[in-house]
């Protein structure tokens, strides 16, 4: 296992340093001061294998928070120090990352990697030590756990898996005729699996009869097929449950069919990385999908433009996601959270901590955040957008307004859907 990530600084180079510094600075430099640890949060990130590309966006915005932290002063006057090991998105590699993290590096806390698949192996470690635990984007991971020293920055809402997708359908009952059927399909996998069920679920509550529901394999690299035996039950809704390679190929297999659903999307992961909008350009026009951020005027929060003109200024030399819209403003914004809580209890207690963060709301790049008892958010912000008016694949276009519609929910509404998918492609 190697560690990685510049802003690991061994603690006896660390205070050789402090303290040659405090001799030299003369006898009134405060010597408690000089002997000050720094204050280590360590984890596991997607550094290789198949969530690389989003891990390394997700550490470059964490060394940018931890930067940013230390330009003020670091934490309760003591620098902070990021340690990370690349988990290799390989669940079973967590359990000895974080074992690592805690009984060697003696980190003072540890928050997750990305992704369900990566945070769920961590939870029985956190929780048989008692520590709080900052989630990145996992999908109602805690409801089986119950634990509550964990905190999810993705803003599922308090009922996780019911609320990613809620939207989506709420959506499709709003529209004129209404639909009456619908298609599920996904992966079969963690993420994919719990967002299906909570769309089946969402689908019944709205009246919708379910036509095809189906589970592929992650490793399937064909989706004509899957695409054909959809368009062959005629359905209204297609949902589809997918990660970043699976959401490409089920976009291209829908135009090479003809698939023409009233409202197609839904919880396609990976519809939101530079890559990919590039990669598939006008083939997005009418799909209706999840997102968390855009850069539509409605959620143009104090900060969030400042950290993307810094995060894109070293994305571009680092070579990792150029725009940084969809995980790099999350992955600052639970380093921000965790930060907060440590200022105001002036404690790295966990349970200190823990407790703030629960009754606490924060202030962040992502906006105000606030969560419920079971350590999800405590009002559901899941964005349902529209791809609209793309013309080509120039990235520059995703920059700006007006390419991914906010359509859902009403708070943060930026634009009128165009329904049904077809007259928008």
């Amino acid at each position: 296992m190697k560690r990685t990530g510049r802003f690991w600084i061994g603690g006896w180079m660390l205070t050789a340093w402090l303290a040659a510094a405090a001799l030299l600075s003369g006898p009134w430099a405060p010597p408690a001061q000089a002997a000050e640890k720094p204050i280590k949060i360590g984890f596991g990130m997607a550094l290789t294998g198949g969530l690389a590309a989003n891990g390394k966006a997700a550490l470059l915005s964490m060394q940018i928070w931890a930067e940013d932290v230390n330009a003020k002063g670091g934490l309760l006057g003591r620098k902070v120090d990021l340690v990370v090991y690349d988990d290799q998105t390989k669940p079973a590699s967590v359990p000895a990352i974080y074992t690592k993290l805690l009984d060697v590096d003696k980190v003072d806390f540890v928050v997750s990697g990305y992704g369900t698949n990566l945070i769920a192996p961590a939870m029985p470690i956190v929780m048989e030590r008692g520590l709080v635990f900052m989630g990145l984007f996992g999908l109602a991971v805690n409801e089986k756990f119950k634990y509550p020293g964990y905190f999810q920055i993705m803003p599922a809402g308090p009922e996780p898996a019911l609320d990613w997708t809620r939207g989506f359908f709420e959506i499709a009952a709003q529209q004129k005729p209404k639909p009456q059927t619908v298609a599920l399909v996904g992966a079969d996998a963690e993420f994919a699996i719990n967002a299906v069920a909570g769309a089946r679920e969402n689908a019944k509550k709205m009246g919708l009869k379910i036509v095809y529901d189906k589970t592929y394999p992650p490793a399937t690299v064909d989706y004509t097929p899957i695409a054909r035996a959809i368009k062959a039950t005629n359905p209204d809704v297609v949902f589809v449950g997918s990660y970043p390679p699976d959401s490409v190929g089920m976009v291209q297999a829908a135009h090479e069919v003809g698939l023409k659903p009233k409202l197609f999307g839904g919880g396609m992961v990976g519809l939101q990385y530079a890559a990919f909008l590039t990669k598939l350009g006008p083939k997005l026009n009418g799909i209706v999908n999840y997102d968390f951020w855009v850069p539509e005027p409605t959620l143009n929060f104090p900060g969030i433009e400042a950290f993307l003109k810094k995060y894109q200024v070293k994305a571009a030399k680092a070579g990792v996601d150029p725009l940084g819209h969809y995980l790099p403003p999350w992955s600052y914004a639970y380093l921000e959270v965790l930060g907060q809580a440590v200022t105001a209890t002036k404690s790295t207690d966990q349970k200190k901590v823990a407790g703030y963060i629960r009754s606490h709301e924060f202030t962040t790049i992502i906006g105000k955040v606030k969560f419920g008892s079971n350590g999800e958010w405590a009002t559901s912000r899941v964005l349902q957008i529209q791809f609209q008016g793309i013309k080509d694949s120039k990235l520059d276009q995703f920059h700006r307004p007006g390419k991914r519609i906010v359509v859902y929910p009403e708070q943060w509404k930026s634009g009128k859907i165009q329904y049904p998918y077809s007259s928008a492609k």
